[in-house]
């Protein structure tokens, strides 16, 4: 096995919460690399700038892996570092989960290199956690369908697993469309299917609630251009 490491780091998924929840362990290895591989060369710049390790940001070298980015290229990256260990980070969370570090992890075992996964915010998970839901047997769906008519085959779908599997579905949407899909689902499931709602996760106005949807029907909440996860249990 190769002695180049791979790290998967942890990205927070709230603003100004690096110093609250990235653990000293993530700090200390971004701290000890000097190359990465990540989604947004500008939001990596600031995440590693607030953490304040004492980095010279310009003395970093940043080569982008995103869902474009073929196993290919990533090889090149891997030729490109000549031995050094390599940190990914995501856009926004774990990388690897619901995420194109996935692709360097899988390029890293093909290659021999060893793959080290550091533990950090989630959305997913902590949505999971809060939710009361089934938490051994669950299936994240990533983002629902756009068009109207496909998003409500796809919630009657995940609503019929839930009860017929006893399966948390969890899933989410772009921010923006956030608010529409809350509604479509009050329409769309029956009155005694679960719905867990959690909204900007470690935020200062983090929100998570689980109720019935003939209970949610008489609430109003505002998800709009907030991130959210949802999930459906019966």
């Amino acid at each position: 096995m190769s002695e180049t490491k791979l790290y998967m780091v942890p990205m927070v998924i709230a603003d100004n919460t690096e110093q609250t929840v990235i653990s000293d362990q993530v700090k200390h290895v971004i701290k000890s690399l000097d190359y990465f591989l990540v989604e947004n060369v500008r939001t990596a710049r600031r995440y590693i700038s607030k953490l304040r390790l004492g980095l010279v940001i310009e003395d970093l070298e940043f080569d982008i892996l995103d869902r474009k980015t073929k196993p290919e290229l990533v090889k090149e990256y891997f030729d490109k570092a000549k031995g050094k260990n390599i940190g990914i980070l995501s856009e926004s969370g774990c990388p690897g989960i619901a995420d194109p570090g996935a692709v360097a992890a899988s390029v890293a075992h093909g290659q021999g290199i060893r793959v080290v996964p550091l533990s950090g915010p989630s959305s997913i998970f902590l949505a999971l956690m809060g939710s009361g839901f089934n938490g051994q047997s669950f299936v994240f769906h990533g983002y629902v369908p756009i068009d109207k008519m496909d998003r409500e085959r796809k919630i009657k779908v995940m609503e019929e697993s839930a009860i017929r599997l006893r399966q948390t579905q969890i899933f989410m949407d772009t921010p923006y469309r956030n608010q529409k899909l809350y509604e479509h689902l009050l329409k769309a499931c029956h009155p005694n299917t679960l719905l867990s709602v959690a909204k900007g996760i470690t935020g200062d106005e983090e929100f998570i609630s689980t109720k019935m949807i003939a209970d949610w029907r008489k609430e109003k909440i505002n998800l709009h251009k907030t991130p959210t996860i949802f999930s459906l249990y019966a």
